[in-house]
């Protein structure tokens, strides 16, 4: 068997141009497959079945492993399955049958609403500090991605409207609402942090940095690093969580769905549907922590 495998990663490097490292782990996958499949009286490749692959997917090696490991094992039998079927080997794909592991839904993460509020207690009453509070309301008041947030121009606010007139994913446009404590974040800035910044080629952008530019992503991430660590939060906080937070929280406080995911701007209802799962799943931690009945033991 191991004659077929050697065949098969001489076409991976020289044919298909794949990395030694890629060709390495297919070769390992199959290697460990072959051995699953001789245990099981197996000899040659023209012997396995369906039946070794369901074997071997349920079995004590694998099991044990995350989905996406045990996923990517497959995507490589299911490769080379594919290879002897069209070098006319064999006439049937022997993994044809096999499901693709369920890989378990990764909840995004959220802050509380007091990391919220200690995380914007840092930020200090100079040029900086209303610009970064400025930034941080909007983001967590209007969930922003931070491209887009980095990307506002005096032009993009209607405080009188309390409405953001944003550029997101592929160019396309939406409208989205401004909160109360954010449009007061954003005229303090405008008053006395953002003429601090402006230099002689400034253009249009709301939020620049020290050289009169339009503040990077970069930097606004290494800003944010730094309020969390004062703040006393130990997790990483990035931009990206500052708008999970965003739509959590309106979803805990009863908000559409639709309208998350028109705030959100995402263009497939389903990528938003991840935030109910978070809402159930906090459901259920709720229910676990508090419930009397859920600590009685059984008799």
């Amino acid at each position: 068997m191991q004659d077929g495998i050697d065949e098969f990663i001489a076409v991976l490097l020289a044919e298909r141009g794949l990395s030694s490292n890629t060709a390495l782990a297919y070769e390992n996958d199959l290697v460990q497959f072959a051995a699953f499949a001789a245990g099981h009286q197996r000899t040659n490749w023209l012997e396995v079945t369906e039946e070794d692959v369901s074997g071997w997917l349920l079995g004590p090696a694998l099991v044990a492993m995350d989905a996406r490991s045990v996923a990517r094992k497959l995507s490589a039998l299911r490769t080379f399955a594919k290879h002897m079927v069209a070098q006319g080997v064999r006439r049937d794909d022997f993994t044809a049958l096999a499901g693709r592991p369920r890989t378990r839904l990764k909840l995004p993460d959220s802050l509380t609403l007091g990391e919220v509020d200690a995380l914007l207690a840092e930020v200090r009453g100079t040029p900086h500090g209303s610009r970064d509070r400025a930034m941080v309301e909007l983001m967590y008041g209007s969930g922003l991605r931070v491209s887009e947030l980095c990307g506002l121009t005096l032009q993009s606010v209607d405080m009188e409207e309390g409405f953001l007139r944003v550029l997101g994913k592929g160019g396309k446009e939406r409208i989205v609402p401004v909160g109360s404590k954010a449009i007061l974040a954003l005229r303090d800035y405008l008053t006395v942090g953002r003429p601090q910044f402006v230099k002689k080629k400034t253009g249009s952008e709301l939020f620049l940095s020290e050289w009169g530019r339009a503040i990077s992503r970069k930097t606004f991430w290494v800003r944010l690093q730094e309020l969390a660590k004062h703040a006393g939060i130990t997790r990483s906080v990035g931009p990206h969580l500052l708008r999970h937070s965003f739509a959590t929280h309106l979803l805990a406080n009863g908000a559409d769905l639709r309208a998350i995911q028109e705030m959100l701007g995402h263009a497939d209802i389903s990528t938003t549907q991840i935030y109910t799962a978070l809402d159930r799943h906090q459901l259920l931690k709720e229910h676990t922590k508090h419930h009397p009945r859920t600590h009685l033991r059984a008799k």
